[in-house]
């Protein structure tokens, strides 16, 4: 699904999207549930992208519906993986989900991907800026293209509306809700978050919250 010219949410992942950026250098953001690896990159086949054009994958956070497709796609492409040095040891299983979280990755066993980058100090790839957004996760952030906000999980859209994900998926409901007062500050015309798909903005960033 065309968001603008060079932004794409990714049909493969419907429900929780992954997005890609046609950037000077092609850039995946998340990569969706396990399984759904394949699917992706027939997507990208059939807009005329080799997997080894893709350069980056920008991970917003560790969540499995995130990184289920993650040591799959960095094998077929080679590109660059960025996350944040927070979440950096749950993608690796170093640290332990907590609740539902912990029970879904029992329930999905993947692949742990290879060589995983802290995303840089300057908070600069490229195009894209990152944003620290935690709460959702301790690591989550979110990415800055354009007039486009990826917002992975620090919020979701219902019917066209922009909501805050539920409190009993959050590492710290407090915290994220402090992180989408924070983004709302920013310049962006696109919301494109993981589940519930891209809305334009409209006027102020008024979150029922």
């Amino acid at each position: 699904m065309k968001v603008t010219d060079d932004v794409y949410a990714l049909d493969a992942t419907k429900g929780n999207y992954a997005y890609l950026i046609l950037s000077e250098e092609i850039i995946l953001v998340d990569t969706g549930r396990p399984g759904q690896g394949k699917a992706i990159l027939n997507e990208l086949k059939s807009m005329n992208i080799k997997p080894e054009d893709i350069k980056h994958i920008l991970i917003t956070h560790h969540d499995i519906d995130h990184i289920g497709n993650l040591a799959l796609l960095e094998e077929e492409t080679g590109a660059s993986i960025w996350a944040s040095k927070e979440d950096i040891p749950y993608i690796y299983g170093e640290k332990n989900r907590e609740g539902i979280k912990r029970f879904l990755s029992f329930i999905f066993r993947i692949k742990k991907p290879g060589k995983i980058n802290p995303f840089p100090e300057d908070h600069k790839i490229g195009d894209i800026s990152v944003i620290p957004t935690p709460g959702h996760t301790p690591g989550h952030v979110c990415l800055v293209y354009k007039d486009v906000l990826f917002a992975g999980d620090l919020v979701r859209t219902s019917k066209g509306q922009i909501e805050p994900m539920q409190s009993f998926i959050n590492w710290d409901t407090d915290l994220s809700l402090e992180s989408i007062k924070k983004v709302g500050y920013l310049p962006f015309k696109w919301i494109c978050p993981a589940h519930g798909g891209p809305v334009k903005r409209n006027g102020e960033w008024n979150i029922n919250m």
